[in-house]
């Protein structure tokens, strides 16, 4: 009875945050942060920002990602199961009702402006998310490096409006990351045998 109300209470605060978030993934990382991590304590501040980058970095929208994640962590598979049904529901639901009449619905201005207003508030979200999680995460010269030049590139390939997919900074980051570990292996074996 216990797994069937967590599993319960899962799907709805998946649900109010798939309700109440717009701006897509990156949006609902701070609500979701907010719900799980520091409401409900089901993830520590190190485990969803280890969450965040395994969501990232695996196909899917992160926000999806996150809540099976999330949900699995916490009840298993129907855990993950209700987390992410109750993050899609709304959002399904909400698209399917507006392309019924999309261009009707666009057409008035007080929803123009509204998208607007909303695409302010989401770029909020998405660096009090970025900046939160950096913050709480543990300094490294690597991290804060790789953040620095991540943050660099993305800067000045924007500026000069170069594509360049999130994808490779992703992939980049993981190769830089192992190498470093296996650097590091590598040195250990090293010293070990020296002594």
């Amino acid at each position: 009875m216990d797994k069937f109300k967590d599993i319960l209470k899962l799907f709805l605060i998946s649900l109010k945050i798939g309700l109440f978030t717009f701006g897509g993934g990156y949006g609902m990382l701070a609500l979701i942060e907010h719900e799980f991590t520091e409401k409900r304590n089901y993830l520590s501040a190190e485990e969803f920002a280890d969450m965040v980058a395994i969501a990232e970095s695996t196909p899917g929208p992160i926000a999806i990602n996150a809540a099976t994640y999330t949900g699995y962590k916490r009840a298993g598979f129907f855990g993950a199961l209700a987390a992410t049904l109750g993050v899609c529901i709304p959002s399904f639901i909400i698209i399917f009702v507006i392309s019924l009449f999309f261009n009707a619905f666009l057409s008035y201005k007080i929803v123009q402006y509204a998208f607007r207003g909303v695409q302010a508030c989401v770029i909020f979200l998405i660096l009090y998310t970025g900046v939160k999680t950096f913050i709480k995460l543990k300094k490294t010269p690597f991290g804060i490096a790789v953040m620095c030049v991540t943050f660099a590139c993305m800067t000045l390939l924007g500026l000069f409006a170069v594509d360049f997919s999130s994808v490779f900074y992703i992939l980049i980051s993981g190769a830089a990351g192992l190498f470093v570990y296996l650097a590091g292996l590598v040195a250990a074996r090293i010293k070990r045998g020296k002594k």
